[in-house]
């Protein structure tokens, strides 16, 4: 899915969550893998994953240093200011 969309104080947001991008409402701005992004605000960690294009691959999340488990990457909203790792395996050897 190339676009998120994202319901946001009453105005629709597209690309909830990018690089760089403005949307309708004033962005909210975190730091993913170490890189400033800005984000429609009341974006969740799978809303996040799914824009950043990891979609349902199988990742581990650290939000402000604390893992978050897979079962709440649905219902965990971020924040203003939050850094979030995403860590996922590479085969190979």
């Amino acid at each position: 899915m190339d676009t998120v969309m994202a319901l946001v104080s009453g105005a629709l947001a597209v690309n909830a969550c990018s690089p760089g991008r403005y949307r309708y409402n004033s962005p909210m701005h975190i730091t993913l893998n170490g890189s400033p992004r800005d984000c429609a605000t009341a974006i969740t960690i799978a809303q996040l994953l799914q824009e950043a294009g990891y979609g349902d691959r199988r990742v581990a999340v650290e939000l402000n240093h604390e893992i978050v488990p897979r079962s709440l990457h649905v219902s965990q909203i971020l924040h203003e200011g939050d850094q979030v790792e995403i860590v996922h395996a590479i085969g190979g050897g």
